[in-house]
């Protein structure tokens, strides 16, 4: 019997082009940017993106920028001097 392939995903647009492992990365990314996600000030799995860098929580409403592809707000990390 032979062997059933896996799913394509999101991915299966493109058909046979652009190479396996670029189609891999965006399943990847495109994967994570869909599902929900954890609010920050809710702490509730609500948070769907609107647009590229915008997100927003279907619970409390609060919308918020972050990331393009994940949510997550980086903080920024103080640079030591070395002078």
């Amino acid at each position: 019997m032979a062997k059933k392939l896996k799913k394509a995903g999101t991915t299966g647009k493109y058909g046979a082009r652009y190479g396996v492992v670029v189609r891999n990365r965006v399943k990847n990314i495109e994967k994570e940017q869909r599902k929900r996600h954890e609010c920050p000030q809710c702490n509730r799995v609500g948070v769907s993106r609107v647009c590229s860098g915008v997100w927003e929580c279907r619970r409390c409403g609060n919308k918020f920028a972050a990331g393009a592809y994940n949510p997550r707000i980086r903080r920024s990390v103080p640079r030591s001097s070395t002078e």
